[in-house]
């Protein structure tokens, strides 16, 4: 019977120890993993901030774009380029379908237009077409998107994965919602379009 006692004095501060042991790491563990969400989290805000923005100039006031050239960056990088040119100052919206989008970027206002600059390969992600996601505009071929690009106004999730996202209104969206909406029964097409009055680089290169 002392034998017994003896064996089970020694056995209950082992498992005291184990079950201290096993709590501690529990909570290390825990306490870890919220750190490195927290610092994800904290360094994902930062890198947005890091994000170029441009404003847009509407007659109805400004749009601030919030460009994304961790999505695409070769259309971001054109598009910036553009707006530096003075590009798309005085281009029209020249096809506006209400619930849906707004389209711009073309000089010729007729849909069919672009820039100098070359043709750009297609840089498609997963990012969701949400209200004031800024996609590129194309013709059929995946890797023809130049200058033109839209504002969709609100879910526009059957896009997804089929046009280069570019960026996100994130202020002035009402200022969009008031571009003038073009004929429904000709695919948008506006009759003397509402225009960007001017676009300039706010922050980025």
């Amino acid at each position: 019977m002392s034998n017994v006692s003896a064996k089970s004095g020694r056995v209950i501060p082992v498992l005291v120890f184990l079950f201290v042991g096993l709590f501690a790491l529990l909570v290390f563990t825990l306490y870890g993993g919220q750190q490195a969400q927290a610092q994800n989290a904290a360094n994902g805000a930062a890198n947005q901030e890091k994000m170029p923005v441009i404003e847009m100039q509407l007659k109805t006031g400004p749009v601030i774009i919030q460009l994304r050239p961790d999505l695409a960056p070769k259309n971001v990088a054109q598009i910036i380029t553009l707006t530096k040119q003075g590009f798309y100052d005085g281009i029209v919206f020249h096809r506006v379908i209400k619930g849906f989008m707004a389209q711009t970027g073309d000089p010729t206002g007729t849909g069919m237009g672009g820039s100098d600059l070359p043709d750009l390969k297609a840089e498609f992600t997963d990012t969701p077409f949400v209200r004031g996601t800024i996609g590129m505009a194309r013709t059929p071929n995946p890797d023809s998107a130049n200058s033109q690009f839209f504002i969709v106004f609100g879910d526009a999730s059957f896009l997804n994965g089929q046009y280069s996202v570019i960026g996100q209104v994130i202020k002035g969206m009402e200022n969009v919602d008031a571009i003038k909406k073009g004929d429904a029964n000709a695919n948008g097409l506006v009759v003397n379009p509402d225009k960007i009055i001017s676009m300039r680089l706010l922050s980025g290169e």
